[in-house]
């Protein structure tokens, strides 16, 4: 059986799986928008989705993966993260907290 997901659909399978907390709403819709682009006919998988995406901040992403921004201010950090990202794995979109891109790489 086929079923056609909303956002909402989308955002409640992880509320029913306990792991909305892992992105939260506004990271989820993005995770939502950029695999209905890639591919329309994709497959829910709450647990591969939580595998295979992450979201995190500029710190904590520099922190995560060595990433100098000790001299940099906010602005400065948020792009040389943005940057980190976009060469090492695919940046799936922006937050008002911080990046949602791809972790399994």
């Amino acid at each position: 059986m086929i079923q056609t997901l909303t956002s909402s659909d989308f955002i409640d399978a992880f509320h029913s799986y306990k792991r909305y907390e892992q992105f939260g709403y506004e990271a989820l819709n993005i995770i939502f928008e950029y695999l209905e682009e890639c591919d329309p006919n994709w497959k829910l998988d709450v647990i591969a989705i939580c595998c295979d995406y992450s979201h995190d901040s500029a710190d904590g992403i520099a922190g995560l993966y060595d990433i100098d921004i000790s001299d940099c201010d906010d602005d400065e950090k948020a792009e040389t993260v943005r940057d980190w990202l976009s060469e090492h794995t695919t940046l799936v979109g922006e937050t008002s907290t911080g990046f949602v891109y791809v972790s399994s790489f």
